[in-house]
């Protein structure tokens, strides 16, 4: 199934504050991999790099700490959207980038959280098997630090 989830009604209620990112990589991989949700597209030996220093681990390792870090990510941002995607493939589809934006809201100040991102997704055997993320740090960062 492709197209958007309804997280209340799956295995997965608990991170629907990142829905509508968890939709758009799911929209954007398309026929390209398997499952509904994006957990069900992740290998469960993936590594999942983040290019950038803002409170992540720089490199997660595997499918059961890729969701545990998505817990603490629900826990302190809220998006409401995402949008702007550009999807682009190659080597026969093994590999895509995507290009987007996402919405939202910092749970604890409630500043409004705007981002862009730039995503190098890796495919074997129809899942997620590499995931090297860049994304706009200083508005991160701005988002983050400001103050309600």
């Amino acid at each position: 199934m492709i197209g958007k989830t309804n997280a209340a009604q799956t295995p997965y209620a608990a991170y629907r504050g990142a829905e509508p990112y968890f939709t758009l990589v799911r929209q954007a991989l398309g026929e390209r991999v398997d499952g509904a949700h994006f957990f069900d597209i992740v290998a469960d030996d993936v590594s999942y790099e983040v290019r950038y220093e803002l409170g992540w681990p720089r490199i997660i390792r595997g499918r059961s700490d890729l969701m545990a870090a998505f817990l603490s990510y629900v826990e302190g941002i809220c998006l409401r959207s995402a949008d702007g995607l550009i999807v682009n493939a190659a080597d026969s589809g093994r590999v895509v980038t995507i290009e987007y934006d996402v919405h939202g809201t910092i749970l604890s100040t409630g500043v409004r959280y705007e981002n862009r991102f730039c995503s190098v997704i890796e495919i074997k055997d129809r899942k997620i098997a590499r995931w090297r993320d860049y994304m706009d740090s200083y508005a991160a960062w701005q988002a983050l630090t400001a103050k309600a």
